[in-house]
């Protein structure tokens, strides 16, 4: 199967390439589907999950067990390999080390007459985070969410991610949630999930936060449930654009394409930007004798058919500006002198600078989070930090020069605003009525 190959800007392939540009970060199908799911949860509870995990999953669960018990993390881990021992613990390490260096500290500055500013920063008290499983159960998302939130300090961290029929989860994943710090973890995936961590039910109490990522109907709950908790980003779906010049090795850009179209959905898009015509014909042979040797082939070749495309452009300027455009997922920059062309980068979700920095690094080990905005929402969206798990709060200490020297301002905002109170309790502070106001 031959990916096709477009010119950019070209008249003759404008339509290709700006079809593939185009993709909505949402689907209104998927949110009709997953609205009535929703509301059937937040009635029914425990019950509806249940039966929506039979019907979807294929897993009959009693709506009284939909908890994972400890018990089974113990065997997971006393069963494991140790090179799956060892490469959760790496990874864990790793992205612990990368979190704990990203988080804010408390900060203060004076204010102008001496008084006190600043903010404070706080773990949530109760988080959701969203394990996707099925076809490709990810433990390494466990290690990407729950460990960020075990840095942040946060207490009670629910995981739920999909059984498979048997009611069993995959027991890497099982290993990397006692690793990471889980404190309660339910086999169940889907909207329903989403609307069990949202409304609660008796078998899971309400969470104040939810984050992760999943399929397109995973999306779509957890934007349908914004309100009644906090979301994190936009993740459905995984996208690689692949910047290159051509000191690119073609069979390199070719794996790291098909690494992002073997996620199991269809729907993932992969893209190559590159002046070189010749590398574009070279990935493109690459990608048909390549993707011939991988174990999830009839997946991949749907991606190839319609979510990859190799674009040929007139020099690596114009290719970044398109990479922009596409705001992805993921975006690799394999050129001479790479670092050169990050500051370029204005809209992805994470960056892979030079021939060494595949993404599966970055899906893996390296250290930030994979959970990323996808769908073009990289353009204003960024990926999931260790702050999202934080609240911040901002602080106000005046001293007594600092209002008097403030009123005359606020006395202002509040006759524009027509808010005569707001002025009334900053003057009723300096008012002779016998009670001097302490500073």
């Amino acid at each position: 199967m031959d990916v096709r190959i477009a010119r950019w800007p070209s008249d003759e392939d404008a339509g290709v390439v700006e079809g593939f540009l185009r993709r909505p970060a949402f689907d209104a199908d998927a949110e009709a589907s997953a609205r009535a799911i929703l509301e059937d949860v937040r009635v029914r509870g425990d019950q509806a999950v249940a039966e929506y995990a039979r019907r979807f999953d294929g897993v009959a669960l009693e709506p009284g067990k939909l908890a994972v018990e400890w018990a089974e993390l113990v065997a997971a881990r006393e069963n494991m390999d140790s090179a799956c021992r060892e490469a959760v613990r790496e990874a864990h390490r790793r992205v612990a080390a990368f979190a704990r260096s990203g988080m804010r500290d408390d900060w203060q500055m004076s204010s102008p007459r001496g008084g006190i500013l600043g903010e404070q920063f706080k773990p949530l008290e109760r988080v959701g985070i969203y394990v996707p499983g099925g076809k490709a159960p990810l433990a390494s998302t466990v290690l990407m969410t729950v460990t960020l939130a075990r840095v942040a300090d946060v207490a009670e961290i629910v995981v739920c991610t999909p059984s498979d029929p048997q009611g069993r989860v995959n027991p890497v994943l099982l290993h990397a949630l006692e690793v990471a710090g889980a404190t309660e973890v339910y086999r169940v995936g889907g909207v329903q999930a989403i609307g069990m961590m949202a409304y609660g039910t008796a078998s899971c109490r309400k969470v104040q936060k939810i984050v992760g990522p999943g399929n397109t109907y995973v999306t779509a709950a957890k934007r349908l449930v914004y309100g009644q908790v906090a979301l994190d980003l936009v993740a459905g779906p995984s996208e690689v654009a692949v910047l290159a010049d051509d000191t690119a090795n073609a069979r390199h850009v070719a794996a790291d394409l098909l690494s992002q179209a073997e996620h199991g959905s269809g729907w993932e898009k992969a893209m190559l930007v590159t002046p070189s015509q010749k590398l574009a014909r070279e990935v493109q042979a690459e990608l048909a004798s390549q993707s011939l040797t991988l174990s999830r082939r009839p997946t991949i070749e749907k991606v190839m058919a319609g979510g990859m495309l190799l674009v040929v452009v007139n020099n690596l300027d114009d290719g970044m500006a398109l990479c922009n455009r596409f705001a992805p997922e993921h975006l690799e920059i394999i050129a001479r002198e790479p670092r050169n062309w990050l500051r370029k980068v204005t809209s992805a979700g994470a960056v892979f600078v030079g021939a060494w920095s595949p993404e599966s690094v970055g899906d893996f080990i390296a250290g930030p989070s994979h959970v990323l905005p996808t769908g073009g929402a990289a353009a204003v969206f960024s990926g999931l930090t260790v702050e999202d798990f934080r609240k911040r709060t901002s602080i106000v200490s005046f001293t007594r020069a600092d209002l008097q020297d403030a009123l005359p301002h606020i006395e202002t905002f509040a006759r524009v605003e027509g808010l005569d109170a707001h002025a009334r309790s900053a003057q009723i502070r300096f008012e002779s009525t016998g009670h001097a106001a302490r500073e």
